[in-house]
């Protein structure tokens, strides 16, 4: 589909564990649209671990394409991929991979540092976005003097820092409490509304219910795709 952003065509990926041959992705074809919403689910094993991996640029397929915007991703270099992960994509952990020595600012201002933007103008994009996700009055605090919402907060605005095309969300609201994952999904949905795409893993049909669209997987292959 030409207005895709993601486009996985016959994508496999095997992996080899001692004498066995492990196939996690068994030809695997969907595209993303800007402003798509998806969750993906499935049963242990399915590849949804995999199937993130690849879209993330942190490994690449044994076999097929991956189109990110108009590249083809699929085998690229180290470095290269590298370099898209920085440019073009955000990532929001279950366990936030915050550093602890630093403060909310500069855990927002990372990946800018990284690209080696000037720092007036990282630490204004920071400042908006701790103000965007509700931090204004906690930019000076470090991760450990932050509840669990408050630092999947800071990890979604530094998702956010470098304007990616695609946020990926692996179990986002896995290590919080049911009032702090509803607030963390609202944000979602209030971002998915402005305009930004989602690909959300989770084993919870709770949070997924907040996508538009559920791709299900089960032994490598897709069981289903259903928007809603």
């Amino acid at each position: 589909m030409a207005s895709s952003i993601v486009q996985f065509d016959d994508v496999r990926k095997t992996y080899q564990m001692g004498l066995v041959i492990v196939e996690a992705l068994r030809g695997v074809s969907f595209g993303i649209e800007p402003g798509d919403y998806i969750s993906i689910m499935g049963p242990s094993g399915c590849g949804k671990s995999t199937l993130l991996n690849l879209l993330g640029c942190l490994d690449r397929p044994t076999s097929g394409r991956y189109l990110l915007g108009s590249e083809d991703v699929s085998q690229m270099s180290d470095d290269a991929l590298s370099s898209v992960r920085g440019a073009r994509l955000g990532f929001v952990f279950q366990s936030y991979n915050l550093i602890q020595q630093l403060s909310v600012l500069e855990n927002i201002e990372i990946p800018l540092y990284y690209q080696g933007r000037p720092e007036a103008e990282s630490r204004a994009t920071a400042l908006a976005l701790a103000s965007r996700v509700g931090l204004e009055a906690r930019i000076e605090h470090k991760p450990f003097e932050l509840s669990g919402g408050q630092q999947q907060r800071v990890a979604i605005a530094r998702a956010l820092v470098n304007d990616p095309l695609v946020i990926l969300a692996d179990e986002p609201t896995g290590n919080l409490d049911s009032t702090s994952g509803k607030e963390i999904l609202r944000l979602f949905d209030e971002l998915n509304r402005q305009g930004k795409t989602l690909i959300m893993v989770t084993h919870d049909n709770s949070v997924a219910e907040h996508a538009r669209r559920a791709i299900r997987l089960r032994d490598g292959l897709i069981e289903s795709d259903v928007r809603r």
